[in-house]
């Protein structure tokens, strides 16, 4: 099979009055795709958000607010192309690692997700980091494979691989994005990345979304791993660090 290049690829995201980063996310974006990258963004906001993604080439589909994963199920699921890599709107992730991400799909796994733990993100807020790794431990010890940041916001998938799972999550979304192909023995490899200071406010209140993430990393993982609606599952191996 011939390699994917970036004309196979589509960058999605959600957004939701992210005015003061967009342009830049976009503008990255372009640059490192050459402009031949699909961006998809799925919108909730009541700002200039969507004027300015589509005045930069973006999709934009607009829908009524109804959190995070309502928006970024949308995104994953609408790009016809076969490589999707998943980004956010707030300037935090590297856009010139998406050639990258391209090479490991092109190796033969299935889902590459950007590691922002390991490299200790200086930019995160101590409460997020620890969060973040309390996120990871949990679910490594559920599925019983390490893994090192399961709420990235980064990743590259096959394009089949995001139709075939029902995806369930709302808040935890993307955790469930990692979970169910680590479960279900896809190609999985994680690859430390940096990540920056956010432009704008967050949206997530730490508290209430982080009980949301870890209520549904703890239902993803005892129903993958031990659920008897689902197909019995062995995780092998698959996770693989590089």
């Amino acid at each position: 099979m011939d390699e994917y290049t970036v004309d196979d690829v589509a960058v999605v995201m959600g957004t939701y009055n992210e005015e003061e980063a967009i342009g830049s996310v976009l503008a990255d974006i372009d640059r490192v795709t050459d402009g031949r990258a699909e961006v998809v963004c799925v919108d909730g906001s009541s700002d200039r958000t969507p004027a300015i993604a589509r005045g930069m080439g973006a999709r934009v589909i607009e829908q009524e607010p109804q959190g995070y994963g309502v928006a970024v199920r949308e995104a994953v699921l609408t790009p016809d192309r076969p490589v999707i890599v998943t980004t956010d709107c707030d300037d935090t992730y590297p856009m010139e690692r998406i050639p990258d991400f391209l090479d490991r799909i092109n190796e033969g796994y299935d889902v590459v997700s950007g590691d922002r733990i390991t490299p200790g993100p200086e930019t995160m807020p101590a409460l997020n980091r620890l969060g973040n790794r309390a996120f990871a431990g949990l679910a490594s010890v559920l599925l019983g494979r390490r893994l090192h940041d399961v709420t990235t916001g980064m990743r590259a998938y096959r394009r089949d691989l995001l139709h075939r799972i029902e995806w369930t999550e709302n808040t935890g979304l993307s955790a469930e994005l990692l979970m169910r192909p680590v479960a279900r023995n896809d190609r999985v490899t994680e690859v430390p990345i940096d990540y920056d200071e956010r432009a704008g406010e967050t949206k997530l209140d730490p508290f209430r979304g982080g009980a949301a993430i870890a209520k549904s990393i703890l239902r993803i993982g005892i129903e993958e791993r031990f659920g008897t609606s689902l197909d019995s599952v062995t995780t092998t191996d698959r996770v693989e660090r590089t």
